[in-house]
């Protein structure tokens, strides 16, 4: 019978604090990627839907890029290739953001492109008759109504995209997958190791899913009354 030590891991007050480092990584990685992704991915969607044929044809290439290449190879690239190109090293703690904010903002582009499509003609004869400018049209009435239709989906790309961000570990960033494999060399206890990150990623998910479901309470209830 297998003999289950999972006191192995908290006998060393050292292995405690790093789990806890790597959840403030992953989280505050992810987080900060997600919101930096969003933004780019509103400019990539509307670049794409854009009648300028080179803006148009550069956002959908570069979209079709991302989304076509592993993680891994995105994130080498920009840790170890851009350095090269430019001459000039950052942290690799940035390399690692600006990595995962390109590829999350691959991804959010069309499906914010998707929710943006799926805006009646009619919205748009509606601004123009309240005499709104395109830009008022665009984030008083289309980009609120295409948030709220795309929300789930942008929610559910998010949790597993961070469930991919394990990855970044490859560079030596001290995050929550890091942190985990640094115990497990060290007491050779494996199993009940990655029990306990798997514990801990199911329970950030569930914990980003209530908090989001909070922001979909406060800015999309209206949504359900239509």
């Amino acid at each position: 019978m297998f003999d289950f030590r999972f006191y192995e891991l908290w006998r060393e007050a050292d292995y405690l604090i790093r789990l806890a480092h790597g959840v403030f990584w992953s989280v505050s990685l992810t987080t900060t990627a997600g919101i930096l992704g969003f933004l780019m991915a509103l400019i990539l969607a509307n670049a794409r839907k854009s009648n300028i044929a080179p803006l148009s044809w550069f956002a959908a290439s570069y979209i079709e890029v991302v989304r076509n290449t592993p993680l891994i190879v995105q994130l080498f690239f920009v840790a170890f290739g851009l350095p090269m190109l430019l001459h000039y090293r950052w942290p690799f703690e940035l390399s690692a953001l600006l990595a995962l904010s390109l590829n999350f903002s691959a991804y959010y582009a069309e499906i914010v492109r998707a929710g943006l499509d799926n805006i009646q003609a009619g919205q748009s004869e509606a601004a123009r008759a309240l005499s709104l400018s395109n830009t008022q049209s665009y984030f008083l009435i289309h980009l609120p109504q295409a948030m709220a239709k795309v929300y789930p989906s942008l929610v559910s790309q998010f949790i597993f995209l961070f469930l991919t961000t394990g990855i970044i570990s490859e560079i030596g960033i001290e995050e929550l997958t890091w942190s985990g494999r640094f115990i497990a060399d060290r007491t050779f206890r494996d199993f009940e190791v990655y029990l306990v990150l798997t514990l801990i990623y199911v329970m950030l998910c569930f914990s980003f899913k209530g908090l989001f479901q909070l922001i979909e309470n406060r800015y999309f209830d209206w949504q359900t009354l239509r």
